[in-house]
């Protein structure tokens, strides 16, 4: 099982913690506010009162033997550039750091990080592409053009199957699953056989222009 430890309980550090635990893992939570590791106590593994930017405290932690580092430090770019770059001195194997800013994460990426994140603006590009389309319920990007993503059927698409469909070759996208609303279920790779109905949720595979075009089906 692989282990984690989050330095810095803002809200994404501490909403991180909270998923991990759920799942299962084992996660090691820091920071210097108490309160915010009260917070965090009851469902997290180990929770510590600490100032992550003392090199001292992170090798007295046994940073070195956990297997992913999040480096979570809100506005503090000068802490979350120090902390970084001691882990990369501990040799961490992987140090996801949040960043705030396109300069933020290219300092953090010269010190060390493995991996820098921008929940904020990440989050905001996948609204964006959520809203701009009524019918887009969700929407994962996968690769630079190319998404997964989570559409109500358009009304031509109801009573037919997949076969009938033919979306593969018709629009270059593949239909990896979908999800019965009613009664509720998953079928992971649906058979050509399947019927559409207004109560499923098509889960399409493809190029961003190619998953467009059965978008406009629906407008």
């Amino acid at each position: 099982m692989r282990t984690f430890a989050i330095i810095g309980l803002s809200s994404f550090g501490y909403f991180l913690c909270k998923a991990l635990s759920e799942r299962g893992l084992s996660v090691l939570a820091i920071d210097s506010n108490e309160s915010k590791i009260d917070d965090v106590k009851q469902f997290v593994d180990k929770a510590v009162i600490a100032d992550a930017t003392d090199k001292e405290i992170l090798i007295s932690l046994g940073l070195n033997s956990v297997d992913v580092v999040i480096v979570s430090l809100g506005d503090r770019m000068d802490a979350s550039i120090l902390v970084t770059h001691y882990l990369r001195e501990l040799e961490v194997k992987e140090i996801v750091a949040k960043a705030t800013s396109e300069d933020h994460g290219k300092l953090l990426s010269i010190v060390g990080a493995t991996m820098v994140i921008f929940p904020e603006k990440d989050m905001a590009e996948r609204l964006a592409n959520i809203l701009q389309r009524s019918s887009i319920i969700d929407y994962f990007d996968i690769a630079p053009g190319y998404s997964i993503v989570e559409i109500a059927p358009p009304s031509v698409f109801l009573g037919k199957t997949l076969q009938d469909l033919d979306l593969r070759n018709r629009y270059n996208v593949q239909v990896i699953m979908i999800k019965e609303v009613v009664p509720e279920n998953i079928i992971a790779v649906p058979r050509a056989t399947h019927v559409i109905k207004d109560s499923d949720i098509l889960v399409l595979l493809g190029k961003d222009e190619d998953i467009a075009a059965i978008q406009k089906l629906s407008e």
